[in-house]
C-alpha cells in the first residue's frame, strides 16, 4: 500500500493510505481456525497451481512457478501454504471473530475499501454460499460505524 500512495505521490497526486486500492482476500468460516485451514487447504493448493502460472499468487518466486511445471523437481521446492497464507493475513480463516482479528490483534479490514473476497478455485458451491452469508451477518456488522448502526436502529 505505502509502495502504490508512493508511486502516485511522484506523480503529483497525494492520496489517503489504501485510497483507490481495492483489496483481495480469500476466506473460508468454520468451527476454529485450525478447521478452516484444514477445509480449505486443498482448495488453496488447487488454486495456487491454477493462477500461479499466470503470476496471480504473489507469493511465488519464479523457481517454486517453474518448479509447479516440472514434476521430476516439483517435489523439492517448498511452496507457500495455506497456514503461510493465514498468517500473512492473505487469507482469512476460521470463526467469524476470528475473520474480524488477524494475526497481531489488528482488523483484518480496518475500515470498509473496496475490494472482493473470493474463495480458492473449486470451493464447493454450497459452502461458499453458507461462507457468503455467515459473513454477511456475522463479520461486516464489526466494522460497520457504531453511529450508523444506532441510528439504524
Amino acid at each position: 500500500m505505502i509502495g502504490f500512495q508512493a508511486a502516485y505521490a511522484r506523480r503529483g497526486i497525494k492520496l489517503e493510505l489504501g485510497e483507490r486500492l481495492a483489496l483481495g482476500y480469500q476466506f473460508h468460516i468454520s468451527s476454529s481456525r485450525e478447521q478452516a485451514i484444514r477445509e480449505a487447504a486443498p482448495h488453496y493448493e488447487e488454486n495456487m497451481k491454477m493462477f500461479g502460472e499466470l503470476r496471480l499468487v504473489r507469493a511465488l518466486t519464479d523457481e517454486q512457478i517453474a518448479a509447479m511445471r516440472d514434476p521430476r523437481i516439483a517435489g523439492n521446492v517448498k511452496l507457500p501454504t495455506i497456514e503461510d497464507a493465514v498468517k500473512a493475513g492473505g487469507f482469512l480463516a476460521g470463526r467469524p471473530e476470528d475473520i474480524v482479528v488477524i494475526e497481531g490483534g489488528r482488523k483484518a479490514l480496518s475500515r470498509p475499501r473496496p475490494g472482493h473476497l473470493r474463495h480458492p478455485a473449486r470451493h464447493p458451491l454450497d459452502v461458499q454460499l453458507e461462507d457468503l452469508d455467515r459473513f454477511a451477518k456475522e463479520v461486516i456488522p464489526a466494522f460497520r460505524d457504531t453511529r450508523l448502526a444506532a441510528a439504524a436502529q
